[in-house]
C-alpha cells in the first residue's frame, strides 16, 4: 500500500500533500520561535504585556529593600506576599502607563539628556570619571544590552517631565497658606486616661472552637516558606590570592618599567612675606602695596633679618610668626605665579617682588633636597602587593571565564566545573525566597535560586557576579525543595490563645473607654470617673510626651465650646485604649515670607498638592486604560 502511496504522489497532487503537511508545522514552528504563549503573564495595560518575569524580580527586589530599609526588625511573616506582589504589580502597572502616556503627548528627550544621564550615574563611575569598562559590566550583570538600558532611561527621563510638569502647575494662595499655619501649629489642652489591656486578660477564656476557627482563618500567618537547598560553586578573588605567586625577578622587572612611580621630587625649604592686595583693589592701591613691599625688599638686602622683617610686616597669619617659614614645599602645592619663581630661584637669593592673587610676596630658598629615585628595597613590598593582585585579579578572569562555559555545557552537574577548575562544591542550609547571609543576601542570587530554569527545570545557574566592586561569582542548583507548607495546629496552639486573649483584653479595654466617655458625653465629671487621667497640658500635633494615637484623636475632635470639653477614645500601639479630652484650642500664627525669599512653608504646600494632582491624574488615566491582571502565580490580582 505504501508503495502505491509512493508511485501514485506526483506532480501537484504531491505538492498538495506537501503544503497541507507544511502548513501546521510551520505555524507551529513559528509560535515556538516567538514563544507564543510560552511565558506567564501578569497583566496587559493597553495592549501592552507585563510578564510574570519581570514581576517576579520586581518582588524579589521589593523583598531586598524591606529588608535593607529595616535592618533587624525584618521579618518574612510581617508581610503577606500576596499582598506585596499586588501592591509591586499596581506600581508596574502605573510605571506602564506613564510611559503610554508620555509616548501619546509626544514627550521627547534629547541624546544629550540621556548622555550626561548616564555619565552621572555613581554605578558607572571609577575615581570619579565615567568608566565604559563599569558601565558594560553593570548592564551584562543585568542581562541588558547599552540599546535597551538607554531606552528604558529614555522613557524614564520623559515620565519624570510629566511628573514634574504637572507637580509645577500647582501653587498656593495667601488664605491657603493662613489656614494651613493655623493649622499646622495648632495646640489643644487635652488629658487622657489610659485602660491597660494587661489589667483584662485575667478575664479573657479561650476555647477549643475558637482556636480551631483563628486557625483556620488565619493559616497565613503559620506558613513554613517554599524553601530550597543550595550546591554552589563559589569563585572568589580573596581565596585566589593563595594560589599565586610573585617571584624577585617579577618585581625587579616591574620596577625597571615603572621606575618613574617612584621619583621622590625635588623638594625645597623656603620662606616669604606677603603683602595683601585686595579683591577689588585699584591700580593706584596695588601698586602702594608694590613700592611698600620693594621697601621690604631694600631693608634685607641692606642687611636687615628677613625673619624679623617678616614678623614685623608679613600679613600671612601661618607663617609670620615663625619668620615667613614655609617648611619643605614641592611642585604642585602653591600658586603657579609663586611656584615659577621659587623653583628658579638659587640658595640664599632673595626674590624679585611676585604677584599673586593673595598679593606681593618676597622669597627666599633656604635649601634644596634635590630629586630622587625611591631604592628598590623600599618599594618592593608595595609592588608585591600590586604584582600579586594583578595576577589575581587576571586569574579570577581566567577561571570565571571558563567555569561560565563549563556550566552552560554542563548544565546538569556541577561536578566537571568542580574538577577543571580546583573548586570545591559547597552547600548551603535551608534558604526562604528572602535569602540568607552572606552572598546569599543578595537578591541576585536568590532570584536565580527559585527561577524557573534552576528550581523546575533542575539546571545549573548562570554565572553570576552580585557585586560590581567585588571580584566573586558563584554558580548553582538546587539540591532540594520544600514547597510551603502551613505548620501543625498542636506547634501554633499557644501562639494562637496568647493572641485571642491579648485581642479579648484589648476589646475589653476599648469597651471600658467608650464607657466612660459616653458617661462624660452626658455630663458625668471628668475629674471624679477620671481620677488617675494625666493633668490637663496645651500640646502640639506631635508633641513626644503624648501618645501618637492620643494626638491623633484630640486633634480630630471638633473644637470645644467655651467652658466645655469634647471627648473621644483613642486604641494605642501597644493594645491599650484611653479616653481623651480636649478642653481648649489655640491656633497657630500666621508667618509671612521674608521679603524676596519663598516661603518654606509655600514651598513645601505646593509639592504636596502637586503630588495630589500627578496622582489624581495617574488615578484618571488608569480609570479610562484598558488594565487586564492576569494569574500571578499565587493568586489572581484584584
Amino acid at each position: 500500500m505504501l508503495q502505491t502511496i509512493r508511485d501514485r504522489a506526483q506532480g501537484w497532487i504531491a505538492w498538495a500533500i506537501v503544503i497541507l503537511i507544511s502548513i501546521p508545522f510551520a505555524l507551529w514552528g513559528i509560535q515556538s520561535y516567538l514563544d507564543i504563549g510560552g511565558e506567564p503573564i501578569a497583566a496587559t495595560v493597553n495592549g501592552a504585556e507585563i510578564s510574570q518575569r519581570d514581576l517576579d524580580k520586581r518582588v524579589q527586589q521589593a523583598r531586598y529593600e524591606l529588608r535593607e530599609r529595616l535592618g533587624a526588625a525584618y521579618d518574612t511573616a510581617g508581610f503577606d506576599d500576596k499582598t506585596l506582589r499586588s501592591e509591586v504589580l499596581d506600581e508596574m502597572i502605573r510605571d506602564a502607563l506613564l510611559f503610554d502616556t508620555t509616548k501619546r503627548l509626544g514627550l521627547r528627550v534629547s541624546d544629550q539628556e540621556v548622555q550626561m544621564q548616564i555619565l552621572s550615574e555613581r554605578a558607572f563611575l571609577r575615581d570619579g570619571r565615567f568608566d565604559q569598562d563599569a558601565y558594560n559590566r553593570v548592564l551584562q550583570l543585568q542581562g541588558m544590552s547599552p540599546a535597551m538600558f538607554e531606552h528604558q532611561l529614555r522613557q524614564q527621563l520623559a515620565g519624570m517631565q510629566l511628573v514634574r510638569a504637572v507637580g509645577a502647575s500647582a501653587f498656593v494662595t495667601a488664605s491657603e497658606l493662613a489656614d494651613y499655619q493655623k493649622l499646622a501649629d495648632q495646640k489643644r489642652e487635652i488629658s487622657f486616661l489610659r485602660f491597660a489591656s494587661g489589667d483584662y486578660l485575667d478575664g479573657v477564656s479561650v476555647d477549643d472552637a475558637a482556636i480551631d476557627d483563628y486557625y483556620k482563618t488565619h493559616s497565613n500567618d503559620f506558613q513554613t516558606p517554599e524553601q530550597v537547598k543550595l550546591d554552589y560553586l563559589l569563585l572568589d578573588s580573596t581565596t585566589l590570592a593563595s594560589k599565586v605567586s610573585v617571584s624577585d625577578d617579577e618585581l625587579s622587572q616591574q620596577y625597571a618599567s615603572e621606575k618613574g612611580r617612584f621619583v621622590v621630587p625635588e623638594r625645597r625649604q623656603m620662606r616669604h612675606i606677603l603683602l595683601t592686595v585686595p579683591k577689588d583693589a585699584d591700580e593706584a592701591t596695588a601698586n602702594g602695596v608694590l613700592e611698600a613691599i620693594k621697601t621690604l625688599r631694600e631693608r634685607i638686602l641692606g642687611g636687615e633679618s628677613f625673619e624679623e622683617v617678616a614678623k614685623e610686616s608679613s600679613k600671612d597669619p601661618g607663617s609670620a610668626a615663625k619668620g615667613g617659614d614655609l617648611g619643605t614645599v614641592e611642585k604642585g602645592v602653591m600658586d603657579p605665579a609663586f611656584e615659577r619663581v621659587a623653583f628658579d630661584l638659587p640658595v640664599g637669593q632673595l626674590s624679585e617682588p611676585v604677584r599673586t592673587p593673595f598679593g606681593y610676596h618676597l622669597i627666599e630658598v633656604t635649601s634644596v633636597t634635590p630629586a630622587q629615585v625611591q631604592p628598590f628595597e623600599a618599594v618592593k613590598d608595595t609592588l608585591r602587593t600590586e604584582v600579586a593582585k594583578q595576577k589575581t585579579d587576571s586569574l579570577y578572569y581566567d577561571l570565571g571565564e571558563r567555569l561560565a562555559n563549563i556550566v552552560y555545557e554542563s548544565p546538569d552537574s556541577l561536578e566537571p566545573a568542580a574538577e577543571e577548575l580546583g573548586l570545591s562544591v559547597q552547600h548551603s542550609d535551608w534558604m526562604s525566597r528572602e535569602g540568607g547571609t552572606g552572598i546569599f543576601a543578595n537578591p541576585k542570587v536568590m532570584a536565580a535560586a527559585f527561577s524557573d530554569e534552576v528550581l523546575n527545570a533542575g539546571s545549573n545557574s548562570d554565572m553570576i557576579e552580585p557585586d560590581r566592586d567585588q571580584l566573586q561569582a558563584i554558580v548553582l542548583r538546587v539540591a532540594d525543595h520544600r514547597e510551603a507548607s502551613t505548620k501543625p495546629l498542636d506547634a501554633v496552639r499557644d501562639e494562637i490563645v496568647a493572641r485571642l486573649k491579648q485581642a479579648g483584653a484589648e476589646a475589653k479595654a476599648a469597651k471600658a473607654a467608650d464607657a466612660l466617655a459616653k458617661q462624660l458625653r452626658e455630663g458625668g465629671d471628668w475629674a471624679t470617673l477620671a481620677e488617675k487621667a494625666d493633668a490637663p497640658a496645651l500640646v502640639g500635633r506631635s508633641d513626644p510626651k503624648v501618645p501618637a494615637s492620643v494626638l491623633d484623636a484630640a486633634f480630630k475632635l471638633p473644637a470645644p465650646v467655651a467652658g466645655q470639653a469634647s471627648v473621644g477614645t483613642a486604641s494605642l500601639d501597644d493594645g491599650d485604649a484611653a479616653v481623651v479630652r480636649v478642653t481648649a484650642v489655640q491656633d497657630g500664627e500666621t508667618r509671612m515670607a521674608e521679603k524676596g525669599k519663598p516661603s518654606p512653608d509655600a514651598s513645601m504646600l505646593s509639592q504636596l498638592m502637586g503630588r495630589q494632582l500627578y496622582t489624581a491624574m495617574m488615578d484618571d488615566i488608569e480609570r479610562r486604560a484598558n488594565i487586564e491582571r492576569k494569574t500571578t502565580g499565587i493568586e489572581e490580582t484584584p
